[in-house]
């Protein structure tokens, strides 16, 4: 069975790498060509017919997985796109091209708002409908929560975090909606979190991943150290995970037994070691004591090479392919946050 592709996936964090670094006029004919991928690749229309008799969603104004022609709209990919178009939105014409129509950006954030389950989670492809007795019926003995849709602090972030940007530079447009959404989806992520300060990740490895996620959400929502007990929750978690090098590493293992389990060795993960940082430092951990977020810091530095790349390491931090977020990429972002 051939996958299809993960082309979006990948461009959208290429693209908010290119951006947080501040020198995207240095990219050359990147940008544009960046941004032209995107508008090409956004959905234009629903299913032809009556799409909802086939029990499928709507999805004019999403962005899937690999392109538009694949047609399945996906909660964060849609997310993920819409902060990019909005990013080069605010960017001169002579960079990144034309820039994309307002009703386009609508047509996403109309996506956004019908995606939301009851309980203001975000599931990856449709709105939870059904109840969760039915996965007892499933067949398959090697892959758990297939049968139906569950909500995915992954894909609740990436929702929250595109409505807040489009709501910053659109305020007017459904705005009742959106903030009613926002508040509902932060709930969520404050209801899901466990005793221990951490979030469970299904779309990545694991609880470092999750927890990135979760506090990427509530600090757009205004959330700080101070104001939201969750995120000190969230700080302690992660520092009781880091490694004596500065770094932190987290097995698959995590994923399969829920319980946080260290790489072989206890061997740190440039990339692991990259979303942990960006939570500490979003969370406004440096006010509180930056020695942890240095150290870390410390280890992205030493693990440059003189290429400006950084190694490709053996254990995917990421539930298959398609999740890979390259790690040049990310330490760009943590510079982009930390310099804030």
């Amino acid at each position: 069975m051939q996958s299809c592709g993960s082309q979006m996936w990948d461009a959208a964090f290429a693209i908010q790498a290119i951006v947080s670094s501040n020198l995207s006029d240095e990219y050359g004919p990147t940008p544009r060509k960046a941004h032209d991928f995107l508008k090409a690749s956004q959905v234009r229309e629903n299913l032809s017919g009556n799409f909802s008799a086939m029990y499928r969603h709507k999805s004019k104004g999403s962005w899937t997985f690999s392109i538009g022609d694949q047609g399945w709209q996906v909660s964060d990919c849609t997310a993920e796109g819409l902060k990019c178009a909005l990013s080069f939105s605010q960017m001169s014409n002579d960079l990144v091209g034309e820039k994309m129509e307002t009703e386009r950006l609508y047509d996403a954030v109309n996506v956004l708002l019908s995606l939301q389950s009851n309980n203001g989670g975000y599931s990856a492809w449709e709105p939870q409908r059904v109840y969760r007795w039915l996965e007892k019926f499933n067949p398959i003995e090697f892959f758990e929560d297939t049968l139906i849709e569950t909500e995915y602090v992954e894909c609740t972030s990436s929702a929250i975090q595109a409505l807040a940007l489009f709501r910053k530079l659109h305020p007017k447009h459904r705005r009742v909606e959106i903030d009613h959404c926002i508040a509902k989806g932060a709930r969520y992520i404050e209801d899901t979190q466990d005793q221990d300060g951490s979030w469970y990740g299904c779309w990545g490895i694991c609880y470092t991943y999750a927890t990135w996620f979760a506090v990427e959400a509530l600090t757009t929502c205004g959330r700080n150290y101070n104001n939201c007990p969750a995120l000190p929750k969230a700080c302690k978690f992660l520092l009781s995970k880091q490694l004596p090098n500065g770094g932190w590493g987290e097995s698959y293992l995590s994923s399969q037994n829920k319980v946080y389990t260290n790489l072989q060795g206890n061997r740190s993960h440039l990339v692991q070691t990259v979303w942990a940082l960006l939570s500490l430092i979003g969370t406004g951990q440096g006010d509180v004591d930056p020695a942890p977020i240095h150290r870390g810091i410390k280890v992205l530095i030493n693990s440059q090479m003189e290429d400006g790349d950084f190694l490709q390491q053996k254990h995917l931090p990421h539930m298959g392919a398609w999740r890979i977020s390259p790690p040049h990429s990310i330490c760009i972002n943590v510079r982009h946050h930390w310099e804030q």
